[in-house]
C-alpha cells in the first residue's frame, strides 16, 4: 500500500514502537510528521527519518497532555504539509504501583498522558479531516485496557478509556470518511518495559 503524498501524524515517535510506525510510513512514502517531549530529540528524529527514507517530515517536541501545546504541533503539520491524513495517537507512558502504593500524581499523568493526549490530539485534527472528507485515526491501546493487570491499575484505566473513546468517536465521525479504530498490542520489548520483571 502506498502512502505517497499523504500526511501521517505520530505522537511519542522518537523511540520504541512509535519510531518503529514512523519508519513503516516512511517506507510507503508518507510525509511524516512526529513528535515527542524532547523537541531537539524530535526535530533529529524526523532530520534521520527524511535522510533515510527520502521523504518530507517534521518534528515538534510538545506537551502531550496540554491542549494548547498539541493544537499547535496540528497547525504547523498543516502549515508544513498541507493537509493531515492519518493520526497514530501512540503516545503513552507507564507508573506501575499495586493501587495502596500508587500517588495521586503517578495515576493523575498516567492518565493525562495515555488518555487526555487522545482528546487533545483528535479533536485537533477532526476538523482538518472534515474539510478533506477524508480521515484515518488509529489509537495505540493495550491488551491491559481489556484484561486489567496488577500493578496497572492507571495504565489500565487509561488504555480501557481510549478503547470506549475510539468506539465512541467511530460512531461520530464513520459516516464523514474518517475512520477510528485501536490496535491493542501485548508486551513488545521496548525501553518503557525494561522495568518491568
Amino acid at each position: 500500500m502506498s502512502f505517497k503524498d499523504k500526511t501521517v501524524i505520530i505522537t511519542g515517535a522518537s523511540r520504541g514502537i512509535g519510531l518503529s510506525i514512523a519508519e513503516t510510513f516512511a517506507k510507503e512514502g508518507a510525509n511524516i510528521s512526529l513528535c515527542s517531549t524532547n523537541n531537539e530529540k524530535a526535530q533529529a528524529t524526523a532530520q534521520a527519518i527524511a535522510e533515510k527514507y527520502n521523504v518530507k517530515t517534521y518534528g515538534q517536541g510538545i506537551d502531550i497532555k496540554d491542549f494548547d501545546s498539541v493544537q499547535s504541533f496540528i497547525k504547523n503539520t498543516v502549515t508544513e504539509f498541507g493537509q493531515v491524513d492519518v493520526l497514530v495517537n501512540n503516545a503513552g507512558i507507564t507508573k506501575d504501583n499495586l493501587l495502596l502504593r500508587l500517588n495521586q500524581t503517578d495515576w493523575s499523568d498516567v492518565i493525562e498522558t495515555n488518555l487526555n493526549s487522545i482528546f487533545n490530539t483528535t479533536k485537533s485534527v477532526i476538523k482538518f479531516m472534515l474539510k478533506k472528507k477524508y480521515g484515518r485515526i488509529i489509537n495505540v491501546a493495550s491488551v491491559v485496557g481489556l484484561m486489567g493487570n496488577p500493578g496497572q491499575s492507571n495504565y489500565a484505566a487509561s488504555k480501557a478509556g481510549m478503547i470506549a473513546f475510539t468506539k465512541s468517536i467511530a460512531r461520530e465521525y464513520g459516516k464523514k470518511n474518517i475512520t477510528i479504530n485501536a490496535v491493542a498490542p501485548g508486551f513488545i520489548q521496548t525501553d518503557m518495559i525494561e522495568t518491568l520483571p
